[in-house]
């Protein structure tokens, strides 16, 4: 059983935006937390914790093992360690906020942050720098450095496996799932979510506004520079099995992943 982690992958319309599992691959395994939050809705990290932890336990009495998979560092931290989360801010600093960032940029306001909040976000990160910049007209003490980025507490014993892959081979990867997202029609659902009225949150998938201006090329730099905060992320994690997959096919790479688990 697939339990998703991904930010985007929860909400329903954003399939190919968001690299979500296809009918196909749902067939062979469930997932869960796929798919059924309205894009119109604001969705946060502290209420998928709460269903995470769901489901995890859930599975774990029925006896079976949850394969906990995803991109979004935030909700895989959420998922597997009890997170200790800012609360919510006023309605009106967030639409303040969301307003200047969308007349001046979120460079822009990265240039308002302390100097040393502003060193652990990309001038371009527009979702977090929302954020901090909420929580600091908040009154709010927003993270700081790595606070936070990983735990070797987690909720329940759990193997940690993550994928790695060479730079060049992983660019030529990640160009040619731009292209299928594509073709998918991930510019049409960024088209309708956007007159759906997305919310926020919705709108912070990786290569929405590039979608929407059929900017292809953007999109696929936009998804490299997350492939590497990714990896410097995950260098980050405590005992973390990892499976070099450059010279390795789908069936290899899961091989390797079992051989771990039973290992």
């Amino acid at each position: 059983m697939a339990v998703s982690c991904d930010a985007i992958q929860v909400y329903a319309g954003l399939e190919a935006l968001s690299g979500g599992a296809s009918d196909e691959e749902r067939s062979r395994l469930e997932h869960r937390l796929l798919g059924f939050v309205p894009v119109t809705e604001e969705f946060s990290a502290g209420r998928f914790a709460e269903l995470a932890h769901a489901e995890i336990d859930g599975l774990l009495a029925e006896g079976r093992r949850p394969i906990v998979v995803g991109g979004t560092g935030l909700y895989l931290r959420a998922a597997l360690t009890d997170l200790d989360l800012r609360p919510p801010v006023p309605a009106e600093i967030r639409d303040e906020v969301e307003r200047e960032i969308s007349e001046r940029g979120p460079e822009a306001l990265h240039a308002e942050l302390d100097p040393d909040l502003a060193a652990t976000v990309h001038p371009n990160d527009r979702k977090r720098i929302a954020r901090w910049t909420e929580l600091a007209r908040a009154g709010i003490e927003p993270p700081r450095g790595g606070e936070g980025v990983w735990t070797a507490e987690l909720r329940v014993p759990t193997t940690l496996v993550g994928l790695t892959i060479d730079r060049d081979a992983l660019g030529e990867r990640i160009d040619a799932r731009v292209d299928e997202m594509a073709e998918a029609g991930a510019g049409e659902e960024a088209r309708a979510a956007d007159t759906a009225g997305a919310s926020r949150t919705a709108r912070a998938a990786l290569g929405f506004e590039q979608f929407l201006a059929g900017d292809l090329d953007a999109v696929k730099t936009a998804h490299r520079r997350y492939a590497r905060r990714q990896l410097t992320w995950m260098r980050r994690m405590e005992n973390v099995e990892k499976i070099d997959r450059t010279d390795l096919d789908d069936d290899d790479a899961a091989a390797r992943v079992e051989a771990i688990l039973s290992g």
